[in-house]
């Protein structure tokens, strides 16, 4: 059974190599085919081997395949491994499926230019990097695909090679997730070493047969430094609070990048790795708060900067951030399968939002500023009633998938008995609509803020580009149905029940028990919420347009603070990042570098240019000269002979 696992993440490995080695010389549609194909036949190898692990009976659906002893060292063994079950299957369905459509959509959006080989092999290698982070059965085979999407967003992000802010975004990508890969990496020794293992199974099984602690002197649980270790590198990988100031920044590589990072790759690795590791952090109520309290924050602190910025790429990022917080939240309530199906349904309508605003600065000629837009909907259609249904999804407005999903984890907090947290979601569930409407309203209604010359060349995106957006959208509006809640009356969670298996060894804390009219009321409230952000954006942005400007010259300084981000860049400049620059600088270049290495190397150069500055005098071709010389050597010979007799 299974026996094809390896394919899913071998064919967007041999796709990469192929178009990384010969694309360039073998033209655009050989790299077309190779780069979409390897990703459509992973696609296809992941639907067969989730379709297996459905057919299977509960108990069975996990399959553990290990391929070669990887890593034999004393009593350290690591062998090459890979974990078919619930959670990774839902993963891999995600990561190809969306993965390959974006793919698709890079055809049209990448046509014609120059690096288009090197595009699609880069796009490959995430997909590869991604897949080997969750079918990993133990944690060093994970730590290989966990690196490997850090090193592939660094290559995407800064694909612009000509364009310096472009590798500045790639080098605070790489540089600020090796801060969050320190944690993450401490994590797995100490996994190691309290267990004897990095298999995924065996370290589940020794958590879930007897508690582990430090020794009682040290006051602190084992697994909870082991639970906040590995969070660290959810925190960086995740673009969580503080490490979340990388995400927007990425803006500067390829939409379709945009997409794959923030929809179906890279920032959901963290999500997937705390859900994976849900017999740890279940088992440790401080590190669960830590998850909760980081994730609320962070989902309403990015929604706030999102009501504010006028790029229409980092907007979407910031709700990326605002949303992933929410997955966290899910995760730290112990609701790990409504983080996952949040997961889920986020990929099919970030990855529509990123795609559809790919196709809005593909018809502006690369203009992104909403503020120069307005009107769009006349001259791309399907691109606005795509991005309708999307932001309509991630508002979660009922029956898009956003609504099933968002609604989950809110509740879920309310029954976990964390009503402050409840209300947080909400109101960042109203500012999300808000200000998702307020890029629709601004891009695709009102009137046009641009001029002829932009006119002219206004146009919808070639079936390459729209067919994708109406894949996703349809995704979007009823991806939500493999998750009804249970007071729709149709049973119970069919998503949670898949995903019950993977999580067998969670532990889970008491929840209050609420009737499914109450959990109706819930809903409710949660849909008001999205409504009134919904209603407020087209008063302010459709209705009365010197709405928004009036209240940003009267607010002017919560305004700026919001547009500015909160100022977080500037005080890590100011803090962290430029004094390292000048201990850089002056101590390791100028110290040791140029000091200490160049100046032993030069040195000795130096030196030796002076020692032959001097014998070059002996050598002067003088036969007098050498008589002397030889003279003087005698004398000397002589005198100390004498001396030495004497």
């Amino acid at each position: 059974m299974l026996d094809y696992l390896w394919l899913i993440p071998l064919l967007p490995l041999a796709g990469s190599a192929l178009n990384g080695l010969a694309g360039k010389r073998l033209g655009s549609s050989f790299v077309t085919w190779v780069g979409c194909g390897s990703a459509g036949l992973a696609f296809l190898a992941a639907a067969a081997a989730v379709l297996d692990l459905v057919r299977a009976a509960p108990q069975n659906r996990e399959v553990l395949i290990s391929y070669f002893t990887w890593i034999a060292c004393g009593d350290f063994v690591a062998e090459a491994q890979f974990l078919l079950d619930p959670l990774s299957g839902v993963m891999i369905l995600v990561v190809t499926g969306v993965g390959f459509v974006i793919h698709v959509y890079s055809i049209g959006y990448m046509h014609g230019d120059g690096g288009y080989y090197r595009f699609f092999s880069y796009m490959n290698l995430f997909l590869f990097a991604m897949l080997v982070l969750v079918m990993a059965g133990n944690f060093l085979m994970m730590f290989v695909g966990w690196e490997g999407v850090g090193l592939c967003s660094y290559l995407l992000i800064g694909y612009y090679i000509d364009r310096k802010s472009a590798g500045d975004a790639g080098k605070k990508a790489f540089v600020v997730n090796r801060i969050g890969d320190v944690g993450f990496i401490l994590g797995v020794f100490l996994v190691f070493a309290t267990f004897g293992s990095l298999d995924f199974a065996e370290v589940f099984r020794q958590i879930a047969s007897a508690p582990v602690r430090f020794p009682a002197e040290t006051g602190v649980g084992l697994l909870t430094a082991i639970a906040l270790l590995l969070f660290v590198g959810a925190i960086g990988k995740s673009a969580q609070i503080p490490l979340y100031v990388w995400l927007p920044d990425a803006m500067e590589g390829p939409t379709p990048v945009s997409a794959l990072i923030h929809a179906a790759t890279m920032v959901t690795a963290g999500v997937y790795m705390v859900v994976r590791c849900a017999p740890i952090y279940s088992r440790s109520e401080a590190a669960l708060g830590v998850v909760t309290v980081v994730g609320i924050l962070t989902a309403w602190l990015a929604a706030t900067i999102g009501l504010t910025q006028t790029d229409i790429k980092r907007v979407l990022a910031y709700s990326t951030v605002s949303q992933l917080g929410y997955m966290f939240v899910a995760a730290g309530v112990t609701a790990f399968s409504a983080g996952i199906f949040h997961l889920m349904t986020h990929a099919f309508f970030k990855a529509l939002l990123f795609l559809g605003a790919g196709s809005v600065i593909h018809a502006m000629g690369g203009e992104q500023d909403l503020t120069r837009m307005g009107g769009l909907r006349r001259y791309a259609p399907i691109t606005y009633r795509t991005m309708c249904i999307a932001a309509l999804a991630i508002s979660g407005i009922f029956p898009l998938a956003g609504f099933f999903s968002k609604d989950e984890i809110l509740f879920s907090a309310w029954a976990g008995g964390h009503p402050v947290v409840w209300a947080v979601g909400l109101a960042t569930a109203g500012l999300t609509a808000f200000y998702m409407f307020r890029l629709t309203f601004l891009a695709f209604h009102g009137p046009e803020r641009f001029g002829d010359d932009v006119r002219h060349h206004l146009h919808e995106s070639p079936p390459s580009m729209t067919i994708p957006l109406v894949i996703l959208a349809i995704l979007a509006t009823v991806g939500g149905f493999v998750g009804l809640p249970p007071w729709m009356g149709l049973g119970p969670n069919r998503f949670a029940e898949f995903l019950a298996p993977a999580l067998a060894h969670a532990h889970r804390p008491e929840t209050h028990e609420i009737s499914h009219s109450v959990e109706f009321v819930f809903a409710l409230v949660s849909v008001l919420a999205a409504l009134i952000g919904i209603f407020l954006a087209r008063y302010m942005y459709v209705g009365n347009p010197a709405a928004a400007g009036l209240l940003a010259a009267r607010a002017r300084g919560p305004y700026t603070l919001l547009y500015r981000k909160y100022y977080v860049d500037e005080i890590y400049d100011r803090l962290l990042v430029n004094p390292i620059v000048v201990v850089s600088r002056e101590m390791l270049w100028k110290g040791i570098d140029v000091g200490i290495v160049d100046g032993t190397v030069n040195g000795v150069g130096a030196s030796m240019r002076v020692w032959g500055g001097l014998l070059k005098y002996v050598q002067n071709g003088l036969v007098r000269s050498y008589a002397s010389w030889i003279l003087t050597g005698a004398a000397l010979l002589l005198y100390y002979v004498a001396r030495m007799r004497g």
